[in-house]
């Protein structure tokens, strides 16, 4: 009977299996299409490319990067780190109902993530971090299967759907840090996830107080919250996360001491808390014996550091500067460890350095300076092979430094400056091969300087003053090419200034004063290219001042109270050196009262013969030149409704161009005019095609402006001035092909107008934007600081680019421009100067505008790319402050660098120079640009950093990007695939200060 019932349903059973194969048909077809979709929506450039097995005469599942479920479906799309480009097709994405994992990261891919995700419901793991995406993330409740998401670093904005987050109760990774999300406070929901063990939030915008119900987290072993605005205290519910690995709180705001409790974190290896404002004691950190990484700079604990602490077996990278701290540190800190660094400064810090924490011969940094240490170095780090830094200065030590220490193979930097060290320097100094800076100064050592001082062929800092050296300066230091600056003042050094020190080629500072140098200054210091500094006073030096040091650069030149004779030369004969000769009763000067006059009667009478005749002769050009212009104020033309007269025009293009000569003339009426500078108008012109042009009509005749001229003489001048910057801005302009300069199409010239035709920017001028009523709009940090990064690759480019350096002279926001998309062009190069090989930075007229010029124009023709360094830099403070170079408030005689200055010596809070338009998100990457502008404006051009160095700089600077090259971690991006990643290196170096 169960027999013949079977053989009636086979052929059922068979229709039915037949139908399920046509089924899976029917899918692995779709899905085909749906991956091909797919792969024709991103590319990848590589010649041989992920997608060359994705083809239809191959199955689906042996495409690269897919995975299959039992059933022959896609489960799983892993394709990261593939150099991926393009908008992905969600909605062929999740046509694919098998699909559990979709990974993406750390590609190229763009656009916005659309509604369709909601319809991939059987995912469980979503990577699509470190991409290109913008937009808003959409609603995720419907992924409720999700255990895996990574969003971290793709570029999103807008509010992030955290509400979404209680359905995704499956989850186990998240990760949605580096985003540009709206600020908002800290997301409750994320405390239902309790299944988590990884949580970034880092650089999220979260703002607030932290709180309680952070402990219902019980399984995380990494979180990450730093780079945020969150306030107040860390909760005390944080002491139940006993499986925490790695905790990072660092650039906060968070307030109070460390909660009781903390210590029950024994297991976390990674711990930074750094740039808060924390206090209190530490003491619950000498329970948490596993700590690898501790970093907590920058907050204001006080109290001691905890003795346990010297007997953590895997502590290796230490910081905890800019704190309060008192007391002795732990003696036995680093002697169970593989001990890599140490940087405690700038606490009040007593007793002598841990001996032992280079036991293992791993460590390479020692730094402890701005403290009040007593005792000497340890012998033990004479044997320190791996140490780079060692500074230990401003604290109270003394004794005599070990002999081994100054050999150190690869030690850079030397610090010991500001103590009450003692002896000489040892002679195997020279083996220092990777020694950079030496700083001795202000100590007690003495003897005379080794001859093996001039092996240390890396020397690039030399400070040795106020100490007791003595003896001759060796002849062999000229082999220290690369050595940038010398400072041997203030000791007891005699003989010669060795005439070698001419050969050390990038020396831009010397100071030897305060010696008992004597014998004659070497001619040879005046063919250092790069010298700025100068300074041999209170020495016992004789002879005549070389006439090669008129040829330097000079922004400081002192040659006070020595036994000098003869003749200042009439180019150092300057306001700006008037004081720099004193003491020297054997020097004349035509041109310093204070001094006697040289004294040659022949020359004497032949000068005032020569001024008699100078005075004739320009008596009777300017008679001609006043008979000429009156003749020419008969003969104007009376019609002045347009601009132009001639009607004979030269058209010189630079560019391909698709106008012609009258569509640009006819363009030139009053009402078109959209500006005006001292040296002429500027017209918008629009084209019969719709395409705007923008033209500067630079006069050459007197017409229109003589009222401000007075003479006939100064007609001419302006006239000639004008005729130069017409031919320095075509000169400039006609070669340069750059994004970020203005681009020139052509010039149409006659006798007596210049037009240059240029394209045309509509968002006018960077001045406009932040300073003028009418125009002026927030903007945010974001494209202030693209604007910043513009700029200065474009000014790189004149500087280092071209093939003859460009000086632009007259850098400031009126002259960046800004096209509809708000990028910057530098334009108005009527004041530019290209370098010529030689005396290329020479210029006989000041030029720039005021609160914008370098001080060296103040006393000097002689200017270089560093004074268009020091005119950004007013830019980037305008950028950073939304000030004027010049207003009210910053007193009388003062611009915006002084202020600046004065401020920040003052210590005032640098957040409140921040423009209060920049969001408080992002006023701490503001500060990293006025740091940059601050380096731009030093006084000293030497110490300014060419555009190429800016450039980099300001990359660097991009908002919450990893900026310290070798430790301090800032809004550090987490690759999140690796859990022994993550922890930082440590804090080597301060950052570098503002003030």
């Amino acid at each position: 009977m169960l027999s013949n019932q079977f053989f009636q349903l086979r052929p059922v059973l068979l229709l039915l299996f037949l139908c399920f194969l046509s089924l899976i048909s029917f899918s692995k077809s779709s899905e085909l299409n749906s991956l091909l979709q797919f792969k024709s929506a991103v590319q990848n450039p590589d010649t041989n490319h992920v997608f060359s097995s994705w083809t239809q005469a191959n199955s689906l599942c042996n495409f690269t990067g897919i995975a299959c479920n039992s059933n022959g479906l896609v489960r799983e799309i892993n394709l990261p780190q593939q150099n991926l480009h393009g908008i992905l097709p969600f909605d062929s994405i999740c046509s694919l109902q098998s699909l559990e994992k979709l990974s993406l990261g750390s590609n190229f891919l763009y656009g916005t993530i659309t509604e369709d995700l909601k319809n991939c419901t059987s995912l469980q793991h979503l990577d699509l971090g470190l991409n290109k995406f913008s937009g808003k993330v959409p609603d995720l409740s419907p992924l409720s299967k999700l255990e895996y998401l990574n969003l971290n670093n793709s570029g999103f904005s807008g509010p992030f759907p955290w509400r979404s987050l209680e359905n995704l109760t499956s989850l186990t990774f998240l990760s949605l840090g580096d985003n540009f999300f709206e600020p908002s406070t800290f997301p409750v929901e994320v405390f239902k996830l309790e299944k988590l063990y990884w949580l970034y939030l880092s650089n999220c915008s979260l703002t607030g107080p932290i709180p309680e119900g952070l402990g219902n987290l019980t399984q995380l072993i990494n979180l990450e919250l730093s780079c945020n605005q969150l306030t107040g205290e860390i909760p005390a519910d944080i002491g139940k996360l006993k499986n925490l690995w790695q905790l990072e709180l660092y650039k906060n705001s968070l307030t109070g001491k460390l909660p009781v409790g903390f210590g029950n974190l024994t297991s976390l290896e990674n711990l930074d808390m750094s740039r808060n404002n924390l206090q209190g004691s530490i003491s619950e950190v000498r329970f948490l014996t596993n700590i690898v990484s501790l970093q907590l700079f920058e907050n204001q604990f006080t109290g001691e550091v905890p003795e346990e602490i010297g007997g953590f077996k895997n502590l290796s990278n230490f910081s905890l500067y800019r704190n309060k701290f008192t007391g002795p540190l732990p003696q036995k800190l680093g002697s169970l460890a593989d001990f890599f660094y140490i940087d405690v400064a700038e606490n009040f810090l007593t007793g002598p350095i841990p001996p032992d924490m280079c036991k293992n011969g791993i460590m390479i940094a020692l730094i402890v300076m701005q403290n009040k240490f007593t005792g000497g170095i340890p012998e033990s780090y004479a044997n320190c092979l791996s140490l780079i830094r060692l500074r230990v200065n401003n604290n109270s030590l003394s004794g005599v430094v070990p002999a081994g220490i100054w050999s150190l193979p690869n030690l850079s930097i030397f610090d010991l400056s500001m103590n009450q060290f003692e002896g000489p320097v040892a002679s195997n100094v020279g083996n220092a091969k990777s020694l950079a800076q030496l700083f001795l100064n202000n100590n007690h050592f003495s003897g005379e300087l080794p001859l093996a001082i001039s092996k240390a062929s890396s020397l690039v800092s030399l400070k040795l003053s106020s100490n007791q050296f003595s003896g001759q300066i060796p002849e062999t230091i000229g082999r220290l090419k690369t050595l940038g600056n010398i400072y041997l003042d203030e000791n007891m050094f005699s003989g010669y200034i060795p005439d070698s020190l001419g050969s050390c080629v990038s020396l831009s500072e010397i100071n030897l004063s305060g010696n008992k140098l004597s014998g004659n200054i070497p001619a040879s210091l005046g063919h250092l290219p790069n010298l700025n500094s100068l300074n041999l006073s209170n020495n016992e030096l004789s002879g005549e001042i070389p006439t090669s040091l008129s040829s330097l650069r000079l922004t400081l030149l002192d040659l006070s109270n020595n036994q000098l004779i003869g003749h200042i030369p009439d180019s150092l004969s300057i306001l700006a050196f008037s004081t720099s000769f004193n003491g020297n009763p054997g020097l004349c000067s035509q041109n310093l009262k204070h001094f006697q006059p040289c004294s040659s009667g022949s020359t004497s009478t032949r000068s005032h013969l020569g001024t008699l005749v100078s005075c004739l002769i320009a008596g009777a050009v300017i008679l001609l030149l006043v008979l000429v212009c009156c003749l020419c104020v008969k003969l104007r033309h009376k019609n002045l409704d347009s601009p132009l007269k001639s009607n004979s025009w030269d058209m010189k293009p630079y560019h391909i161009l698709t106008f012609t000569e009258k569509e640009i003339i006819d363009g030139i009426k009053n009402e078109n005019q959209i500006g005006k500078g001292g040296s002429g108008n500027v017209y918008r012109v629009e084209l019969t095609d719709g395409k705007e042009l923008a033209v500067k009509h630079i006069w050459i005749s007197d017409s229109g402006d003589r009222k401000n001229w007075q003479s006939s003489s100064a007609i001419l001048t302006k006239r000639n001035i004008r005729s130069a910057e017409f031919e320095a801005e075509v000169a400039t302009l006609s070669s340069v092909r750059h994004i970020n300069v203005v681009k020139l199409y052509c010039s149409i010239t006659s006798e007596d107008s210049n037009l240059l035709v240029y394209e045309y920017l509509p968002n006018g001028s960077l001045w406009d934007r932040l300073h003028n009523c009418s125009r002026k709009m927030e903007m945010g940090w974001e494209v202030r600081y693209e604007i910043a990064l513009g700029a200065a690759r474009g000014l790189e480019y004149l500087h280092h680019g071209c093939d003859r350096p460009v000086i632009h002279r007259d850098v400031k926001s009126s002259n960046i421009l800004l096209d509809g998309d708000w990028k910057p062009k530098i334009a108005d190069f009527g004041l530019a100067k290209i370098v010529q090989a030689t005396g290329g930075d020479w210029t006989h007229v000041i030029a720039g505008t005021l609160g914008y010029m370098a001080p060296e124009y103040a006393y000097t023709y002689k200017v270089n790319e560093k004074s268009d360094v020091y005119s950004f830099g007013v830019v980037l403070l305008e950028l950073v402050m939304g000030k004027r170079p010049i207003e009210p408030e910053f007193g009388e005689n003062k611009d915006i660098v002084d202020w600046v200055r004065s401020k920040i010596s003052n210590k005032e809070s640098v957040l409140d120079l921040v423009d209060s338009t920049i969001s408080e998100a992002l006023k701490e990457d503001a500060i990293k640009v006025m740091r940059i502008a601050v380096h731009c404006t030093s006084k000293l051009p030497s110490l300014r950093p060419s555009m190429r160095m800016v450039v980099q700089m300001l990359e660097e600077a991009e908002p919450c990007k990893l900026t310290n090259i070798i430790v301090n971690k800032e809004c550090q991006n987490s690759s999140n695939e690796s859990l022994k990643n993550t922890g930082k290196i440590g804090a080597l170096e301060f950052e570098s200060k503002i003030y």
